[in-house]
C-alpha cells in the first residue's frame, strides 16, 4: 500500500471523526444514524493512521505531496 495522503487530509478525517465522536458521547446523534458515522468516524481515523485511503486508489487520486 503506497501512501497517497497528504498532511491535510489526514488532519481534516481525524478532526471530522473527532467531531462525530463528540456528537455521539453528548447525545447529539443517536441511533442508526450513530452507528453509521461512528463507523464512518473509525474508517478516517484508521485511514488516517495508514496514510492510505482505497477509495482513492481506483481513481488514481493522492493528495500527498510529490517527493523530488
Amino acid at each position: 500500500m503506497k501512501p497517497n495522503m497528504g498532511t491535510v487530509d489526514k488532519v481534516v478525517r481525524i478532526l471530522v471523526a473527532i467531531v462525530i465522536a463528540g456528537l455521539y458521547f453528548t447525545n447529539q446523534i443517536s441511533g442508526t444514524v450513530a452507528i453509521v458515522l461512528l463507523v464512518l468516524a473509525a474508517v478516517f481515523i484508521l485511514t488516517s493512521f495508514m496514510s492510505f485511503c482505497p477509495l482513492y486508489l481506483p481513481f488514481g487520486i493522492s493528495t500527498r505531496k510529490k517527493e523530488k
